[in-house]
């Protein structure tokens, strides 16, 4: 079982992927296999040959999305550590260089055989980005690598969806987790998460899993039957299942139900909004803070809400070092109102 003063605040779970941006013209997606503004899995040598194809090394920086919750935690004040596999590359080295730079503890990441996980966006003049992922070491990940240890010392584990690709892979953490006595909350990811995953989700709501974060297609995708039903209902029916459920509508802010309680959360208006990549991650990561600090549940959604509306008014997930003194005053004015 966890200790009464735990080393860690967060584990969080998933693939350490490194995130490269470029910027090019239309003609030279000509050279790229799949629909502009898709995401695409490729294999090592087809990303070696796109990058060759580069006139300049694409810009970097740490990204996955259960990555993306421990960096901008551990921005606000949590004390967090991260449980994923690297590579046995240059990029493997400045991820985890970056990550323990921003105060991460990079004690637990496991180490593959294979090339760092990597995720490049073709941005084209239109501002769309057309994604190719190689998981690279990431997906190598095996169930018997995941145990207890891996969870002693920390209060709470947050866990990406796209592990539940991989159902034994999921299992084994989320046994580890409960075994070693944390708490824990699962971002759904995606609907095609959902939609393959439907009968496992909800077999692993009734064994325990605190928080269940999702926005408004995952929702949908949990409850088919739902496409009129409010927002609001779906967060309320979510809770039903013995989960505090976090409902994030975009635009329309999010709605959280936990037991009897439900609370809308009102959006933050951004009038120019440069890029949506990464601003889910950064809503729970504010919400997981507030949580973690025995916050109500409003001043929870508040706190998220400032760190998701200030994710899209940069390029890439993470809110640029520059900025982060001005929104963790903005964050923490928005806690428990006395």
């Amino acid at each position: 079982m966890a200790s009464d003063s735990p080393l860690f605040d967060l584990i969080g779970v998933g693939s350490p992927i490194m995130d490269l941006s470029a910027s090019v013209t239309d003609a030279f997606l000509q050279n790229v296999a799949g629909d502009k503004g898709g995401m695409v899995l490729v294999d090592h040598v087809e990303m070696q040959r796109i990058l060759g194809l580069l006139e300049t090394a694409p810009a970097h920086s740490t990204g996955g999305s259960a990555a993306n919750v421990t960096f901008n935690a551990t921005r606000l004040g949590l004390r967090t550590t991260f449980l994923g596999k690297l590579g046995n590359d240059e990029f493997a080295l400045s991820y985890q260089a970056q990550f323990k730079a921003a105060g991460v503890d990079a004690s637990r990441f496991k180490r593959g055989e294979r090339a760092n996980a990597r995720c490049l966006a073709l941005i084209t003049p239109d501002a769309q980005r057309t994604m190719r992922t190689d998981l690279g070491a990431a997906m190598t990940l095996a169930p018997h690598e995941v145990t207890p240890a891996d969870f002693i010392g920390c209060r709470h584990a947050h866990i990406e969806g796209y592990l539940v690709f991989n159902q034994a892979l999921a299992d084994a953490s989320l046994a580890a987790a409960r075994a070693a006595g944390t708490t824990v909350s699962l971002d759904l990811s995606s609907f095609e998460v959902v939609g393959a995953s439907r009968e496992w989700l909800f077999s692993q709501f009734k064994r325990g899993i605190d928080i269940v974060f999702a926005n408004e297609d995952e929702i949908r995708a949990l409850f088919p039957a739902s496409s009129s039903v409010p927002f609001s209902d779906l967060a309320a029916e979510l809770a039903r299942h013995g989960v505090l459920a976090a409902v994030k509508v975009g635009a329309g802010g999010a709605w959280l139900a936990h037991e009897s309680e439900l609370h809308r959360v009102e959006p933050i208006r951004v009038p120019n909004v440069i890029d949506t990549n990464g601003a889910g991650d950064a809503w729970a990561a504010g919400f997981l803070y507030g949580y973690l600090r025995g916050w109500p549940l409003p001043a929870c959604g508040r706190i998220a809400s400032v760190l998701g509306a200030e994710t899209v008014r940069h390029l890439g997930p993470i809110i640029p070092h520059t900025h982060w003194p001005e929104v963790k005053t903005r964050g923490h004015g928005a806690g428990p109102i006395a």
